[in-house]
């Protein structure tokens, strides 16, 4: 076999403490193979975390990776006139092209910033397939399907254009790429389509990801038309199941964590997103009391503005503790425990934990920096002083992506300046009708 050494550093372990250990990679399954003391271990490759510390790749739980090429276009507006006015526009000029590009530029952002895994929602799936395969990251991806606004034959060839595209793209990148059914929310898909195309996604044994109860205006609605909570509502509809992950879940009730905890129905949790558009603040400790597997995301880079999962690791403490009122709450060890093992479980990764068996997704973050000094505690610097710029290797399938800063699966200056090329013109077209 290929093999990678990982060498020199410290890891951190699957119980979250820390020891002196290699880690050895096979690079033809992707796997670790194991996990041993320093010099115990020999591989055809190396790859040194010496004054570092060997982490799990981070996942991002729910992004939109294309929309970096709104980065800073629309800000400080709530969520409704934000989608409405500035989002919802541009994306109707956004071409295959444009898609591919704008994938590109985040998945070189993710990789300097030691994530490994996403979930994505969007459009042109295929392309952002493409720059998947070629930048070597995992990732769940599915065509998000919106039918206000539409008439029958296009609803209905949305949703459909969603189940074709799980199924199509399942598997792809050399097993890399898995699938989900993407109703968009509660609110932008019609009842009787939910109807309808949730059991041929469960039929077809597809995952399922949706937007839910991201802001108050998303919940009064359902429980107006329907006299019940927005997820009892999805309940009825067969949407909440262990297949079946949500996006954001800030406004939940007692009852629909019950229900999510009753169902094995995850949340990918969003801070800085819910922050920046004022969406509120998810009971994120509740939900891990009740025993709901909660994730973290960056959601987009135009409501962010950055895909740092270590930047929204820091949020997600912070807002926890906010949220619950208590300084104890959502503590390191739970949100490094979340951007890692739990956004892998809700998106069926054997990732987020360095052990023998797992997937090979790897990152070392260089711990010689006056920010990370003195080293009191290693998992509570990566919950509130790590910063993506401390990477130094990315690894994920056992394939090295990052070496000393420098990406290596895709060319850094000529994805970002073909990226702000197609911002100019994606932006020029919107505006001016054309």
């Amino acid at each position: 076999m290929s093999d990678l050494l990982v060498a020199g550093g410290q890891v951190l372990r699957p119980d979250f403490t820390v020891e002196r250990a290699d880690v050895l990679v096979d690079q033809e399954s992707g796997d670790i193979v194991d996990v041993a003391e320093p010099g115990a271990l020999n591989a055809d490759e190396s790859l040194d975390a010496s004054d570092g510390l060997v982490v799990p790749g981070l996942v991002n739980a729910h992004t939109h990776v294309a929309m970096t090429l709104l980065r800073g276009y629309a800000d400080d507006k709530p969520l409704d006139a934000w989608l409405q006015e500035d989002v919802w526009p541009v994306e109707a000029e956004l071409t295959g092209d444009d898609v591919e590009v704008g994938a590109e530029l985040g998945l070189v952002e993710m990789i300097k910033s030691g994530t490994t895994a996403l979930s994505d929602m969007y459009f042109h799936v295929d392309r952002i397939g493409d720059a998947v395969e070629r930048a070597g990251v995992r990732a769940v991806l599915g065509h998000t399907a919106v039918t206000v606004g539409k008439d029958d034959e296009a609803a209905r060839a949305d949703l459909q254009q969603s189940l074709d595209v799980a199924k199509d793209l399942d598997g792809a990148a050399d097993g890399r790429i898995a699938t989900t059914f993407q109703p968009h929310s509660l609110t932008t898909v019609g009842e009787e389509y939910l109807r309808e195309f949730v059991p041929k996604a469960r039929d077809a044994d597809l995952a399922i990801h949706f937007h839910a109860n991201e802001t108050e205006n998303e919940v009064d609605p359902i429980v107006d038309e329907h006299g019940v909570r927005p997820l009892e509502y999805a309940d009825d509809l067969g949407l909440l199941t262990e297949d079946t992950y949500v996006a954001h879940g800030v406004h939940v009730d007692e009852t629909e964590i019950e229900l999510l905890a009753e169902r094995g129905t995850g949340v990918a949790h969003c801070p800085a997103s819910n922050m920046k558009l004022a969406s509120g603040m998810a009971p994120v400790q509740r939900l891990r009391d009740a025993g709901v597997t909660v994730g973290i995301g960056t959601d987009g880079a135009a409501s962010n503005n950055d895909l740092d999962a270590f930047d929204e690791v820091r949020d997600a403490a912070m807002i926890g503790k906010l949220a619950a009122e208590d300084a104890s709450a959502v503590p390191a060890e739970a949100v490094v425990e979340m951007v890692t093992r739990g956004s892998a479980e809700l998106l069926g990764f054997d990732s987020g934990r360095i052990d023998a068996g797992a997937n090979a997704d790897l990152a070392v973050i260089d711990l010689d920096a006056p920010h990370l000094t003195p080293a009191h505690d290693l998992v509570s610097h990566l919950a509130y002083a790590v910063r993506g710029s401390d990477v130094r290797h990315t690894v994920c399938d056992g394939e090295v992506l990052l070496r000393d800063r420098e990406v290596l699966t895709l060319d850094e200056a000529a994805v970002r300046e073909r990226a702000s090329e197609h911002a100019r013109d994606l932006i020029d077209r919107a505006e001016s009708g054309d």
